[in-house]
């Protein structure tokens, strides 16, 4: 018996052997780059985003992971649900957290709420509602725009008389346009679209928590927004809630969602948003995102909404004084739409904006951003947000800018 073991163990050897000598040794070699230690710079992030992760979040981020349905894990996602309720200032039960960036929420809200066929408005007045009206045309809605030039806000007038024409079922509007800088008015859109049976869709990706923001008080029926802005998070997770009334709309629909992964019938359920006594598997959430979003929502629920929105109303004042006082014209001229979070500067006459923007990254490790989609080429945009949002930085912003106008080419105009 011993001997045909032995005999079993040298035949497995050679099978072993020849089946590694005819494949061969490997002829990739590990990348010299990976041998080396990860290295990333110190820089103040003062783009549109993402902006700095303060250390507590930090520290959220490097904890050992548990499993993503652990009675743990289950409670820590249970708090942001409460976090994103006090922070979204709504008390809808359909409230949760999507796994990915704010795009995945923005077609999160489109996938299960509108059908192919039916009529969607879209509000145009950057980039924003340029990709909310093409994620709707993908799915075979029938697409109407409202459209401004960057810098441009719209009237309740304008709103009800495209609904009027085009009966949407959802009407789609960003409110913190961080491509241009505006911060849209709120008040009356909610009860407008209502009258006209027409679900209210808000991004706030760029305004949460920096602008005021009321979604039941202000009829808001979807309203979402980025980890990586105010809130101060890695990328990764997008706060999302439905009222009633989406919900109805959502879950009596003829036909199943475009996206599995997006389906909110399940999600409710993995968030516990369903009244079910058990949760059931749909997919391994980020779980390390999950520690830092709810650590960032801890921060902000210590704080309290009102003093982080007056903290960066004020900061941004600082810094529009600072810049008007250097000769820099502020791109969005009536300054109740400013957006507080986000500062778009007009490209000063002459200068490459590139050249200012390389300028201050190489020589002030200072984060300054070009325009986006329809703004593009003609602004500057500085983003103080969340744990950014201080006039220490806004000071340090103004200092690159002088010395990049200093040191930048400057052609004859």
């Amino acid at each position: 018996m011993c001997g045909k073991v032995v005999q079993i163990s040298q035949c497995l050897k050679t099978c072993s052997s020849h089946i590694l000598s005819s494949m061969g040794s490997v002829s990739i070699p590990p990348p010299a780059s990976l041998l080396r230690p990860l290295e990333t710079p110190q820089r103040l992030l003062s783009g549109p985003g993402p902006s700095n992760v303060p250390p507590r979040v930090l520290a959220a981020a490097a904890r050992q992971i548990i499993g993503h349905m652990h009675g743990e894990m289950l409670e820590i996602m249970d708090d942001i649900k409460k976090g994103i309720q006090y922070a979204f200032q709504t008390q809808n039960n359909m409230t949760l957290a999507m796994s990915g960036p704010g795009h995945v929420a923005m077609e999160c809200a489109i996938f299960n709420t509108v059908e192919s066929g039916e009529s969607v408005l879209v509000a145009v007045n950057g980039i924003w509602g340029e990709r909310a009206a093409e994620i709707a045309e993908r799915i075979g809605a029938r697409v109407n725009t409202i459209v401004k030039p960057p810098g441009g806000y719209f009237t309740k007038e304008e709103i009800e008389q495209a609904l009027v024409e085009h009966k949407p079922v959802i009407f789609f509007l960003t409110h913190g346009e961080s491509s241009s800088g505006v911060v849209h008015p709120l008040d009356g859109i909610g009860d407008l679209c209502h009258s006209h049976n027409c679900l209210f869709l808000l991004d706030a990706v760029a305004s949460l928590g920096g602008s005021p923001i009321l979604m039941d008080k202000q009829g808001i029926d979807i309203l979402y927004t980025g980890s990586q802005k105010v809130l101060n998070s890695p990328p990764g997770t997008a706060p999302i809630s439905f009222s009633e009334r989406a919900c109805k709309k959502m879950f009596h629909r003829k036909t199943k969602p475009l996206s599995y992964f997006l389906d909110m019938g399940w999600l409710a359920n993995y968030w516990g948003c369903d009244g079910k006594p058990t949760r059931t598997y749909h997919h391994t959430g980020p779980i390390s995102g999950f520690f830092t979003l709810r650590e960032s929502l801890a921060i902000l629920a210590e704080m309290g909404l009102e003093n982080s929105w007056n903290r960066h109303k004020e900061v941004a004042e600082h810094l529009h004084k600072g810049l008007e006082s250097m000769g820099f014209k502020l791109f969005v001229q009536e300054k109740h739409v400013r957006l507080p979070t986000v500062t778009t500067i007009t490209v000063p006459p002459g200068y490459d904006w590139r050249e200012i923007t390389v300028y201050a990254m190489k020589h002030h490790n200072v984060e300054i951003s070009g325009g986006l989609g329809p703004s593009s080429g003609m602004v500057l945009r500085v983003g103080l947000m969340g744990y950014n949002s201080n006039k220490a930085n806004a000071d340090k912003v103004l200092e690159a800018l002088r010395e990049a106008l200093k040191h930048c080419h400057k052609s004859k105009v």
